[in-house]
Formats: C-alpha cells, sequence, structure tokens
C-alpha cells in the first residue's frame, strides 16, 4: 500500500522505501531547486477528481526493486518525461531517463530526462529522485493481465503488434526508494500548470533576453568580437546579446573561468563597450576545473574522485563549493557587467568514438556518486548562477545542456549539439510538458533553403539565436535570402510585448508560453478535426515513430506545430517542404501575414512560399506589437506600442509590464492590463485599456496605437 497526503493543492505525495520525511538526506530536483510551491495560484486552478483512485496504484517487488504499478486505460496517451526528440505519445515505449547529450537512440536517454508523465486521462505523475528512473509506459505485460485474444502469429496474421496494449504503467524506483507526486488535473493543460506552479512557477526572463542572440566563433578576440556584434547594427539586423564561445578563457577544457589577457586584455572596457551599444554578453562554460584556475586547489578537496579532461569535478552539492564558484563568477563576470551564462557539458556521453564524463561509480565528498552527481549536475549549476544574478537583483536568461525536474523557474533554456531540425521542432511542442524551454538554435545550413526555414523556426521559440562558434555564420551568410531572416528577426523584436505577455501567464499560471497541441485540444477534438478535413484521407499516414520496423503506422502526432501563448498558432517548415498540413483548433483563424481565412476545427493544407512561415491568428484576439528596434529598450525608456486587433468580431486580450530587468515585479511592482475591443452601434470599432494593478502607467510603452479589425499585420 502507498500511504498518500495532499502536500498542496491538488498534488498527493508518497513516500516509498527508506526515504521517509524523518529519514531523507539526499539530495533531490525538487530540494536541489528548493522552490515554494505557489499555493495560492494553485488554488484558483479547475478543482476536479483525480480519473484514477490513489489506491489503485500499486508496489510489486520484483528482484530486490520496488515497482510502482499504476493503471492505464485502452486508448490512454502519455506524455513528457522530459525532453523527448523522438516522439511525442510516449505510450508503449520504455523510457531509461537518465542524463545523455547524445540521445541519438529512442531509448528515453536526453538531456533533461524528467521523471513526470501526463496522462490525457487528466492526471500526471512524478518520481523525485537523482537516480536514473526507467518507466515502462505501457510497454510491459504482466501474465495475468495478457489475453489470450492479443496472442497473434506474425508469420499468418497482419495485425501482429510488437507491443501489445498493456494495462499498466511500471515505474522502476532506484533501491532506496522516492517520493512520488500525483498531479490533478482535470485538463492535461491543468496537470502542467500545477505542476509549474508546485515547482515555483514558470521563470520570467529579462526583456533583452527575447530579443535576438548572436554568438561568435570561437577562440575570437574582444575587437573580433565587438566588430562582429557591430556587424549588426551596419546592416540593420535586431540583436540583443552576444555570446563569447571557447576562447575568452585563459584556458578552456578544462576550465579556469578566467579571462585570456591575451584576446582579452580589459574585459570590463570590453563589456561596458558592448553595452554602449546595446549589447549584453553570454559566457560559454563548463563544469570541470584546470589546474591553471586559481581556485584550482581551494576546490579540489571538494571535488570528485574522477577527473573529466583533466580537470576536477566540483561536488556543488557542498556549500563551501558553491561560494567558491559564485565569489568567483561574481569579481570575474558579473561585477564589470556579464549578463549571463551558457553552461555546456553538464550531461555527459559514452559515444564509442567520444566517450567523456566521470563514470556512475564515481566518490564525491557529499557522499553522492557518479550516478546522482550527472542526472543533478544541469539543475545545480542553473540553481547557481541563478542565485548569482538574484543576489545581485537583476535577472539573467541563458543556455544550459542539462536538466531534470523541477526546473520551471530556472532561467535556462536547453539547446544540443544535435542538428536534426525537424526533431527540434518536436522538442519545442515536448518540452511544454515538463516545466521545459528548448531553442532550436541555428548553426550552419546545407543551402539558403535549409537557412531561412531554420530561422523562421527560432525566432518563433524561446530563444532566438545563432550559434556561430564552429562555421562562423551570420544572418546574411546567404544574401539571396537576406531579406527573408531580416524580416523574421524584425517581428520576433516587434512581437516582445505578446512574448513577454505569455512568459508572465507562465510565472503567475504555469501555462507554458509554447505548447503541445495536446494542451490546446482534446484526443476528441482532434479527431473530429482530422475527420471533418479534406486531407483526412492523408492524416495517419506520417510516421514518427520506429515501429516502421515493423510495417506499422501511427496516428500523426500533430508534434511540428505548437501554439505560442494563447493566440498565436505556429506551424514551421523544414527545407524540402513547399506545402504542409495544418491543424487548427475550433474557431476562425486568420495568416498572421497574409490575412487568409481559415475556419478551424479541422486540418488544412498551406503552401506559403519560402518567404513565410505559417503562423496563424485566432479571431476577436488582440496582438500587442512594439515598434522596430535595433535592440530591446533600456530600463526607463519608451516605445510605442501597437494594439492590433483581428477580424471583425468584437475581443479581449491582456497585456503585461514590468521594468524588464530586476525583480521587483515580486514587491508588486508591475502591471496587468485588460484589453477589449468593441464595436459601436453605428459600427465604429472602440479599444480600451484597463489596468488591473495599483500602477495606471505602463513601464516601457507610450503613443499606444489601435488597428482594428484586421486580417493580417
Amino acid at each position: 500500500m502507498m500511504l498518500w497526503k495532499e502536500t498542496a493543492p491538488g498534488v498527493w505525495k508518497a513516500s516509498i522505501g527508506d526515504v521517509a520525511e524523518e529519514q531523507q538526506q539526499g539530495l533531490t530536483p525538487l530540494k536541489c531547486i528548493g522552490a515554494s510551491p505557489q499555493v495560492e495560484a494553485m488554488e484558483k486552478l479547475p478543482h476536479a477528481a483525480l480519473p484514477l483512485e490513489l489506491a489503485s496504484i500499486v508496489i510489486h517487488e520484483s528482484a530486490g526493486r520496488r515497482i510502482v504499478s499504476v493503471p492505464l486505460q485502452q486508448a490512454e496517451k502519455l506524455y513528457g518525461m522530459g525532453l523527448q526528440f523522438m516522439r511525442m505519445n510516449q505510450r508503449g515505449r520504455t523510457r531509461y531517463l537518465r542524463v545523455n547529450s547524445d540521445p541519438k537512440q529512442d531509448t528515453g536517454e536526453t538531456h533533461a530526462p524528467v521523471p513526470f508523465y501526463i496522462s490525457d486521462s487528466g492526471y500526471g505523475l512524478l518520481v523525485d529522485s537523482s537516480r536514473i528512473i526507467t518507466i515502462h509506459a505501457g510497454s510491459t505485460l504482466r501474465q495475468e493481465d495478457t489475453a489470450a485474444i492479443a496472442v497473434r502469429d506474425r508469420n499468418t496474421d497482419k495485425a501482429w503488434q510488437a507491443t501489445l496494449t498493456a494495462s499498466r504503467i511500471e515505474i522502476v524506483l532506484p533501491a532506496e526508494g522516492a517520493d512520488v507526486y500525483v498531479f490533478a488535473g482535470p485538463a492535461p493543460a491543468d496537470v502542467v500548470r500545477r505542476y509549474n506552479l508546485f515547482c515555483g512557477g514558470g521563470i520570467l526572463p529579462p526583456k533583452w533576453g527575447l530579443g535576438f542572440w548572436h554568438r561568435v566563433p570561437k577562440m575570437f578576440h574582444a575587437t573580433e568580437a565587438l566588430d562582429e556584434a557591430l556587424a549588426f547594427r551596419h546592416r540593420d539586423f535586431p540583436c540583443d546579446c552576444i555570446g563569447l564561445e571557447p576562447g575568452w578563457h585563459s584556458k578552456s577544457y578544462p576550465v579556469t573561468n578566467e579571462w585570456s589577457e591575451e584576446r582579452f586584455p580589459d574585459p570590463a572596457q570590453f563589456v561596458s563597450a558592448m553595452q554602449e551599444e546595446g549589447f549584453r554578453v553570454n559566457l560559454w562554460e563548463h563544469p570541470y576545473i584546470s589546474p591553471d584556475s586559481r581556485i584550482y586547489l581551494q576546490l579540489k578537496a571538494l571535488s570528485g574522485s574522477h577527473t573529466v579532461w583533466g580537470g576536477i569535478a566540483p561536488d556543488y552539492s557542498l556549500p563551501d563549493a558553491r561560494a567558491l564558484y559564485m565569489q568567483q563568477h561574481q569579481q570575474e563576470h558579473v561585477d564589470i557587467g556579464i549578463a549571463g551564462y551558457k553552461l555546456d557539458e553538464c550531461d555527459g556521453s559514452e559515444l564509442t568514438n567520444h566517450s567523456w564524463m566521470f563514470p556512475a561509480h564515481a566518490t564525491f565528498p557529499s557522499g553522492m556518486d557518479g550516478e546522482q552527481m550527472r542526472q543533478l549536475y544541469g539543475l545545480m549549476f542553473q540553481k547557481m548562477t541563478a542565485d548569482l544574478y538574484r543576489n545581485t537583483g537583476l535577472r539573467t536568461y541563458g543556455l544550459v545542456r542539462a536538466s531534470n525536474a523541477a526546473a520551471s523557474s530556472m532561467p535556462y533554456v536547453l539547446y544540443s549539439d544535435l542538428y536534426d531540425h525537424k526533431q527540434f521542432i518536436r522538442a519545442i511542442s515536448n518540452a511544454s510538458f515538463c516545466g521545459l524551454l528548448w531553442t532550436p538554435e541555428v548553426r550552419k545550413a546545407q543551402n539558403a533553403e535549409d537557412w531561412v526555414r531554420r530561422m523562421q523556426s527560432v525566432c518563433f521559440s524561446p530563444m532566438a539565436m545563432l550559434n556561430a562558434w564552429g562555421d562562423g555564420t551570420k544572418p546574411w551568410s546567404y544574401p539571396e535570402v537576406e531579406p527573408i531572416v531580416r524580416h523574421y528577426i524584425k517581428l520576433r523584436m516587434r512581437l516582445l510585448p505578446y512574448f513577454y505577455t505569455a512568459f508572465a501567464l507562465y510565472r503567475e499560471e504555469g501555462t507554458p508560453p509554447f505548447r503541445a497541441m495536446p494542451l490546446v485540444m482534446t484526443a476528441a477534438e482532434i479527431t473530429q478535426a482530422e475527420a471533418h478535413s479534406q486531407q483526412a484521407q492523408t492524416v495517419g499516414e506520417i510516421l514518427n515513430t520506429s515501429d516502421a520496423a515493423y510495417g506499422k503506422r501511427t496516428i500523426r502526432e500533430w508534434d511540428d506545430q505548437y501554439m505560442i501563448g494563447d493566440s498565436l498558432l505556429a506551424a514551421p517548415m523544414v527545407a524540402g517542404e513547399s506545402e504542409r498540413e495544418v491543424l487548427l483548433p475550433s474557431g476562425i483563424w486568420y495568416g498572421f501575414e497574409t490575412g487568409e481565412r481559415y475556419t478551424g476545427g479541422q486540418v488544412i493544407r498551406v503552401k506559403p512560399g519560402l518567404e513565410r512561415i505559417p503562423l496563424f491568428v485566432r479571431e476577436g484576439e488582440i496582438i500587442p506589437l512594439m515598434a522596430e528596434r535595433s535592440h530591446m529598450p533600456k530600463c526607463g525608456e519608451r516605445v510605442q506600442l501597437e494594439l492590433v486587433h483581428f477580424g471583425p468580431v468584437p475581443g479581449t486580450g491582456r497585456l503585461y509590464d514590468d521594468d524588464g530587468e530586476t525583480f521587483d515585479y515580486e514587491k508588486g511592482e508591475a502591471i496587468w492590463c485588460n484589453l477589449a475591443v468593441t464595436q459601436q452601434a453605428e459600427g465604429a470599432w472602440c479599444g480600451e485599456i484597463s489596468a488591473a494593478a495599483r500602477q495606471t502607467e505602463l513601464y516601457m510603452y507610450d503613443d499606444i496605437r489601435w488597428r482594428f479589425a484586421q486580417v493580417h499585420i
């Protein structure tokens, strides 16, 4: 029996094994982040009974292991389990949730293997552990549950299946046990909101973090980095953040985290010059400390038994190790104006020709072993650097290559050295199930078409970034499509008020700013939309599972499109595609840039041409846009705001604003505005802004202009 206790509104907890609260000592993802559940916001979520009885979740003992067994309905779909690249619905799969920098096989290993899944029946389950968790998501069938009718002859029966329909989920716990949490719905989107709020709420980035980013090639000097940044201004390309890659250090692989005197003789002057031109500076680093670092000897006794690239791996679960790291970074970086970090290679790889990382049997002074440290290293780095900036009173935004559960409140976006464009698009959707953010960063391209399609995708993601560290590419690297790329980077900038409001809802309500279609439409609504489509015969013929090995086809998952906020739907395209299908929720929709009108609740086919990404806006919505700029406004600087109302029907919307840089919004120094458009008796349209906060004036916007009954921007 599992003893359940409601630990927050709509969240139940059971401690299994040797982890009862009075005994539990080890670090877990929830403990690592240490965020307080946003109880007041959770109480505002819809109340609903769980779709399964807690008593139906049972423990099996098997070969010295504890197995959590959860009932599974015949057609139930399972989502989440971290940053999964290969598929969206994990039903029928075994997920081995280990941190891995090279997730090239569909095993469940990935940069951010979160042991949290969401059922489309309306609940979620989290295992809070620093260990590798294996989830058999309906991929195992016990003898007593196997029906004779399901047993078929593969040689003679075309209905034979590799994975039979199972009636239970089986979760393998570590030997010491773990805390298990169940989250109520009623809808999958409510489950995700509840999970994010339980983990502290979503992150609200600084405004500049939502601008365009460019990472310069490795081994650049200060003058080269500044010249490359200024080229954005000269060529009329917006840019807010310049990232320095390996080479700014005095030593890399392993790192010193100290400036190279040869390439950056005056770091403070360099950062100041960049700031004068409107650029923030982000620094690449990884965890493994070089013997040449000034803090090496102090950290050596606080580090693990094994080295990586000859560098020590500090035990950052120890307060003394964290204090040394944070003191160095404060003095060397933050005090001179560095805006944040790219936390690379905190994941590890076992590729036969490129294997690196401390082993699972490594030991650390805290008592953690290599398996636990590897699972939590990315979280530790996020937490340390987030605390570093919080102590200064300024927000940060950065990149990380490994994460785990409870990360929704961390100001970091995941990325990967893998480069499959379709998988990158799918990851935007899948990240939304588990409190993660993902960027399909652009590095290189096969041709101009591939370049444009990748640029369009990244401009409609949580971080719009070109990473030129290895290839030296620029937004203008393909002159024949330079106007298209410039257009979308500028559109990204103009949409800052809309993106920022979506992230504010993430923080306050737990709603992901980018969300997969199962968080927007029910399974019944998707099935109905497919049935009403003129292209219905093609739906289900698109293969995105490995079942092809057995000749099986599965229902299309619509994992190549997603909602941005409540009003915009993006359906990116990849090189080689001249047209595509788009699943539209019910209602009337318009092409955001074309004005073409579509009836929702069906699948449509679009052929936009290379110069357009399929982007749709719901009728009646009000989209806030700011005036075009080369970079985000500084704190206190004001810009024009344009409120665009779509379609010939009344509408409502919301707009959020604060100073965009500090944490004063946590003290109430922020404003929510309700937007409304109505039509008067004589037919004229009227727009109204009503402040839902004490402050009566917006922080960044003035000269507010309305555009009514538009069908495109």
